[in-house]
């Protein structure tokens, strides 16, 4: 290895990695391949959701929390309202996180979103709505995480820019009064 080379960068959690594709990756396999094996659409309907199913709660509760830094969850208040949650690290603890666990967490977010989608157009050439039925509600919950993280990643911007102009503001305001009470 080259010393002058700058050393490559490994993931930090390569087994929530793991969990974070192989969920998304068996759901999709399975759907793929399940014709050559099962005649029958109920099992196939009901492992591939099962297994999309499975992908969501690791994307939602662990992979978005320790890949990203982030966490999100929809609330009914009691108007009967929805109304989502959000919580991330600081700002300082989420531009420590590994760019490559960053990396791998949003684009297999996008591309099965993006294959869920391609299978439900060839479902609909094809004129075979129950499986189109199974990829709609595989798109659904991607498409639901998707929604969530991103939505989350920009309120924790926003939270930034909130703390950083108080911050700003406050150091102001004690610069301009402590320049006063010397005068």
């Amino acid at each position: 290895m080259d010393p002058s080379q700058p050393p490559v960068e490994n993931y930090a959690n390569p087994n929530t990695c793991l969990f974070h594709v192989l969920f998304k990756g068996a759901a999709l396999a399975f759907y793929i391949l399940s014709a050559l094996f099962f005649n029958s659409f109920v099992i196939i309907f009901v492992v591939t959701v099962l297994l999309a199913a499975l992908d969501f709660w690791v994307v939602k509760n662990v992979s978005g929390r320790i890949l990203v830094g982030l966490r999100w969850w929809n609330e009914i208040n009691d108007l009967g309202e929805s109304v989502w949650k959000f919580e991330s690290l600081d700002q300082e603890s989420l531009a420590r996180m590994n760019k490559k666990d960053s990396w791998l967490f949003w684009w297999t977010l996008y591309l099965a979103a993006a294959a869920w989608l391609i299978l439900g157009v060839f479902s609909l050439i094809r004129f075979q709505a129950d499986y189109l039925l199974v990829v709609g509600v595989c798109l659904s919950l991607n498409v639901a995480n998707i929604i969530g993280f991103t939505k989350c990643k920009k309120d924790a911007k926003k939270q930034f820019q909130q703390f950083a102009s108080q911050t700003i503001a406050s150091r102001f305001q004690s610069t301009v009064q402590s320049a006063f009470t010397l005068v």
